[in-house]
């Protein structure tokens, strides 16, 4: 009897479908890269700050001003000031003075100042929002509150809120991880579907002959 040969090549779709596969797996890897690169690495650093209790020592304006980029449309943009206010308050955990901050990204924009206000075309409208800022510490600053510091990156900062959590770690891997498991999936079943249609098709000739 001879012996049937069956013709293994891939239909346009299944070529296509094998393509997408290969597209997801190589974005999944690329994208796990680069989110490790910009947010987890950032995140790890800010996930390493302790937690402390703080209470705070002063609020005062210290007289000088710093600039702020303004947006009033597409192709509109101007600078404006705010004065800067500096809150310190005392770091349970070291015992220390420290400087308070919004978060992370406020601190890297302006170490010098505790706030910086959303920015308005007008500087009147930046004081006003940074005197109800000094307003609210000097009415509830002698209550403690959760604060978060790293003592060996900036020991004489302190952050009022993390610009970052366990859920950016959790995002990082999640989708990275996902886009990289549907590809692989439907290279596999593309594979297996072929794979089956050859064996069914093997089978139908030599049911023929």
């Amino acid at each position: 009897m001879a012996k049937i040969r069956v013709a293994y090549e891939y239909s346009e779709a299944e070529d296509k479908s094998i393509r997408l596969g290969l597209f997801l797996i190589i974005s999944g890897v690329v994208s796990l890269f680069i989110l490790g690169f910009c947010w987890l690495n950032p995140a790890l650093q800010d996930l390493q700050g302790k937690t402390a209790n703080c209470t705070v020592l002063s609020v005062q304006l210290i007289g000088e001003t710093f600039e702020c980029t303004f947006t009033c449309g597409s192709e509109c943009k101007g600078t404006s000031l705010y004065p800067c206010l500096q809150i310190y308050v005392n770091n349970s955990e070291s015992n220390s003075r420290a400087l308070l901050h919004q978060d992370e990204q406020q601190l890297i924009s302006n170490p010098k100042c505790s706030y910086i206000p959303p920015c308005e075309r007008e500087n009147q409208k930046n004081s006003e929002s940074v005197l109800r800022f000094e307003k609210y510490w000097n009415e509830v600053g002698f209550q403690p509150f959760t604060c978060y510091f790293n003592q060996h990156r900036r020991p004489e900062d302190v952050l009022l809120k993390r610009s970052h959590d366990a859920n950016v770690l959790l995002h990082c891997f999640l989708w990275p991880l996902v886009t990289f498991l549907v590809g692989v999936l439907i290279v596999v079943l593309t594979i297996c579907a072929r794979s089956l249609a050859v064996k069914a098709e093997a089978i139908q000739k030599r049911k023929i002959s």
